[in-house]
């Protein structure tokens, strides 16, 4: 059996975003655990994070000239047709140089031009889509790819439903391990006999949710009576931090640019509230940890906020909408912090979406196809 698959060869295409870019590496991870022989490249836009990303996990990309189309009429789109154009033709000489038994497209503009070919010289083309409501690259690839891997139920809305498997989102399992509690209390310099709340904006931070946790705290921290980990983004940081301090809030609050081991916040957290990407989303199921989300306005297709209602609708999460902050974040966080069962049955239902062998599988259908 091992002989037939000794020299598969494979393309991942696609990236742009962190939701993107990690998933791929996950699959491209678990493949090489099936065989190590597996020859893999990846096919990511030139600028963005998975040029990057990818090289460090120990695999070769190359990069497409890439862009989106502005959904309005604008002259710039006149250069993004022509960096398609361009786009496609190197895309031809991936597939013709590389030869691949089958290509992957986990969503993005590089999985477009990739996609197109795999299926314009009959390889076999599987697709790996994160959101509950499927992204544009990948509904029209959708109809002629061998087989499509989702997270999210009724996802024969998009794609033909012969050709669906419900694996789930390949997740940093790295960054959950388990982790030595005490461990995970002292690398915050937090104490470990008080709740904790978590607030997560993503590595650039979440503007909206930063301006709703200053407003309140300016307001109401002597009344506070949990500690706060909060993630601001790098772009926030400096402003945010200097603000704590005039107000001596760095007993209570923990501030910080970026957190590199999620696996210590995951442990110390008993509420999170966090932007509701499907990765994050996947991570968040895996450890059972009760969460608000605040679907982002600015993503394609508003697909953030499908991503939370489908477990809203399941009394897994919470949901606020990104102009509700206001009236409505601190709300919802003082109900949670101080309401143990509801914080149970969220967690519990939450769990029910976690898949932890997602990537396997997702490899084990790539090799069998």
């Amino acid at each position: 059996m091992k002989s037939q698959i000794k020299n598969k060869r494979i393309i991942i295409s696609g990236g742009g975003t962190g939701g993107h870019v990690y998933p791929a590496i996950s699959i491209g991870l678990a493949l090489k655990e099936i065989n190590p022989e597996t020859e893999i490249l990846f096919v990511g836009a030139e600028g963005k994070l998975e040029m990057q990303k990818v090289p460090q996990a120990g695999f070769s990309i190359q990069g497409l000239r890439i862009k989106g189309f502005k959904r309005n009429l604008s002259l710039s789109n006149f250069s993004v047709l022509f960096l398609l154009l361009k786009s496609i033709f190197k895309a031809r000489s991936i597939i013709r140089s590389f030869k691949p038994d089958v290509v992957v497209g986990v969503g993005g503009y590089a999985s477009a031009p990739l996609g197109f070919w795999a299926i314009w010289y009959k390889i076999p083309l599987v697709l790996q889509e994160q959101n509950s409501f499927a992204g544009l690259t990948n509904r029209i690839l959708g109809k002629k790819a061998s087989k499509i891997c989702v997270a999210y139920p009724n996802m024969d809305r998009f794609f033909p439903a012969e050709n669906i498997l419900e694996t789930g989102n390949p997740i940093r399992s790295a960054q959950m391990k388990n982790v030595n509690k005490q461990d995970a209390f002292d690398s915050f310099l937090i104490e470990i006999n008080k709740p904790v709340l978590a607030v997560l904006g993503g590595s650039l931070g979440a503007k909206s949710i930063n301006n709703a946790l200053k407003t309140f705290l300016n307001d109401n921290h002597q009344d506070v009576d949990y500690q706060i980990i909060w993630q601001t983004g790098k772009l926030y940081f400096d402003e945010l931090n200097q603000w704590a301090n005039s107000i001596n809030l760095s007993k209570k609050v923990k501030i910080m640019a970026f957190i590199d081991r999620m696996d210590y916040l995951f442990e110390v957290a008993d509420v999170i509230v966090s932007r509701a990407g499907a990765g994050t989303i996947s991570e968040l199921a895996l450890v059972a940890k009760p969460v608000i989300l605040v679907p982002s306005p600015n993503v394609a297709e508003d697909h953030q906020t499908a991503n939370a209602m489908a477990l809203v609708n399941n009394a897994a999460a919470i949901m606020i909408k990104d102009n509700d902050l206001s009236q409505r974040l601190f709300m919802e966080i003082d109900d949670l912090m101080n309401n143990f069962q509801k914080r149970q049955v969220l967690a519990a239902n939450i769990k029910k979406w976690a898949r932890p062998d997602a990537a396997n599988s997702i490899a084990q259908i790539i090799m069998s196809v």
